[in-house]
């Protein structure tokens, strides 16, 4: 055990004079993905906000074949232009019969020229498309009345009230899905040059060989090691989390109907449920570090390994998976399950934590000891 911290404090101690682990783990990830993170959150919220309160441009061909039409579209915001070559993003023809076939009670046919593929358009299109059904509807209601039917009793036999149960935090969870995958992210990239460097570093330097010739288990090497990846990664994930549950407070949720759950106690929670996938990242990014020939392959190779804790959220999005007992014992994803349900303001069964903490902490442990075997084989000079 002596050994273990003896070489622990050594990589802790010479990694604190590498920019790269610093920025990595405690500028890039921790403090600029949340900022990063916050102030994309807000531009979207706020375009979002000016789009649906903007006028919507409407060009027109041949608007003197519906007046009517024209007028309740400007009253509801619609600013009527005329058709300019090649310049709208929207267009509304108005057929030659249109007003024929309204006196005459017949379906008017008109049509609303949109690009599908343009989505900076598509929602002023569907506002527009909106208005128009609105109108049809209106005219639709007048002409029952004016035969003595209530529109009501014919239109809407069946009345469906949509009662919503939602909570203002659980909404909030619309916009804050990929809150957990960013924490892990973080969380790892905090300890990836540690991991590079005290494996594949060490191969490029030299060091490695008198390192191995120490009269200490190998394996014991390798474990402290991975003791100061962890270490690394655990300050990254705290730093982390504290800089959501400060920049997350100025977002402004409230004003739509949202609010954040993410107190100093959920916070502290997200970090105890984060925290035994930290030796599971620290083993596995140690030991594929350990099988690379140079610092530059360990950097490619870890690069990509940085993207296998979001395959299990990614399959949980396309399958449209929703927690249940047996994804718990699927690194990853059950804590992305569990910081969900914390930020819904829900309870976490405990049985459910216990699962997803004991199967991560074995994958953990079973890869600790196949770095520890790794680290006894005399290939690893070669």
């Amino acid at each position: 055990m002596h050994a273990v911290l003896t070489v622990f404090v050594k990589e802790f101690r010479e990694n604190l004079r590498e920019r790269r682990t610093l920025l990595s783990a405690l500028i890039l990830g921790p403090l600029l993905g949340p900022l990063l993170f916050a102030g994309g959150l807000t531009l979207r919220l706020e375009r979002g906000v000016g789009e649906n309160e903007r006028p919507i441009a409407l060009a027109v061909a041949h608007a003197e074949r519906a007046p009517n039409l024209l007028g309740f579209l400007h009253e509801h915001g619609v600013k009527v232009t005329a058709v300019r070559a090649g310049r709208e993003q929207q267009v509304l023809s108005v057929d030659a019969d249109f007003a024929a076939r309204l006196a005459a009670g017949l379906p008017a046919p008109l049509q609303l020229f949109a690009d599908a593929s343009d989505l900076t358009g598509a929602g002023d299109s569907a506002r527009t498309r909106a208005l128009i059904q609105q109108y049809s509807s209106l005219l639709g209601r007048l002409r029952l009345a004016a035969r003595g039917i209530d529109p009501l009793l014919v239109v809407a036999p069946i009345a469906v009230q949509d009662i919503d149960v939602s909570t203002p935090a659980t909404r909030s969870v619309l916009i804050l899905g990929t809150l957990s995958y960013l924490i892990l992210l973080t969380m790892l990239m905090g300890g990836m040059y540690l991991a590079i460097d005290a494996t594949a570093g060490e191969r490029e330097r030299g060091s490695l060989e008198p390192l191995l010739t120490v009269p200490v288990p190998r394996q014991r090497l390798i474990y402290g090691k991975i003791l100061a990846t962890c270490a690394y990664m655990i300050l990254s994930l705290t730093l982390t989390v504290a800089a959501f549950a400060i920049v997350l407070r100025f977002i402004g949720l409230e004003r739509f109907g949202m609010s954040v759950n993410f107190a100093p106690v959920v916070a502290l929670k997200v970090i105890l449920l984060t925290l035994p996938l930290v030796p599971l990242g620290a083993a596995l990014m140690t030991l594929v570090a350990a099988y690379t020939r140079s610092y530059r392959e360990a950097q490619t190779w870890l690069a990509l390994l940085l993207l296998v804790p979001t395959v299990p959220l990614a399959f949980a999005g396309l399958l449209g998976l929703r927690p249940q007992r047996a994804l718990m014992a699927v690194p990853s994803l059950s804590q992305h399950f569990l910081i969900t349900s914390l930020l819904r303001a829900e309870a976490l069964p405990p049985n459910w934590v216990a699962l997803s903490v004991g199967v991560t902490l074995a994958v953990a442990a079973l890869l600790i000891v196949a770095a520890g075997r790794l680290y006894r084989r005399e290939a690893l000079l070669g």
